[in-house]
């Protein structure tokens, strides 16, 4: 059986939710397979989230694996293109650390791109009505670490599939002006995101860059 290891984030200082993470149980408690999908909510710490997920793809052994994040200032759900080997964090994550240009993983590549199919993600979710699109970068926080993490493990385990997917805020608990999706949709975007991956073994030949 095919399994998916599908992971979000717990909240960020003084947040109360993550929708990354909310959205993952919540598609965790509707998942209907037939994929075997395994799911974690991650810290926002840098060294723990990496160790973490290492360990995590140890144990389950997964096909696919899809870390997801939150992206507040953004409008709709974007798979990322690039994870770059850089630590540089504008402020500390949850344990109070605050890496200034380190590398994610010293001796590695500068940057990976994804090996999900992330144009036909896109695609599907913003056929579904939800906004999408595709993302350049995820940015040199926590996100970026666990991507360049999962990354660095495809690139050396035959077979395995792995990207990011960044996600606004959910309605329910958005800061007041800040842009959002109703938690339902993101749920149902990342659902359209595995199953994208699990039925696109290579991605769309369509335009999907940007001007700036």
């Amino acid at each position: 059986m095919t399994t998916v290891l599908l992971t979000g984030f717990e909240p960020f200082a003084d947040d109360q939710t993550n929708p990354s993470g909310d959205a993952v149980v919540r598609l965790a408690a509707a998942w209907t397979g037939p994929a075997r999908l395994v799911t974690a909510i991650l810290p926002v710490d840098f060294t723990r989230a990496s160790a973490e997920l290492i360990e995590l793809v140890s144990t389950h052994r997964p096909d696919v694996v899809i870390a997801t994040g939150l992206a507040g200032g953004r409008d709709a759900i974007t798979p990322e293109r690039f994870a770059v080997n850089l630590r540089d964090a504008r402020i500390p994550d949850n344990a109070g650390y605050q890496p200034v240009d380190t590398a994610c993983v010293p001796g590695a590549p500068l940057a990976y791109v994804s090996s999900l199919p992330i144009k036909a993600i896109a695609q599907e979710i913003a056929a579904s009505g939800i906004p999408a699109s595709v993302s350049l970068s995820a940015g040199s926080f926590v996100c970026n670490d666990v991507f360049f993490t999962l990354a660095h493990l495809s690139a050396s385990t035959p077979g395995l599939r792995a990207g990011f997917i960044h996600v606004p805020w959910d309605a329910e608990s958005a800061p007041a002006g800040a842009s959002s999706l109703p938690q339902a949709d993101i749920a149902r975007a990342l659902e359209i995101a595995v199953r994208t991956t699990l039925t696109h073994t290579s991605d769309l030949d369509i335009p999907g860059g940007h001007l700036a």
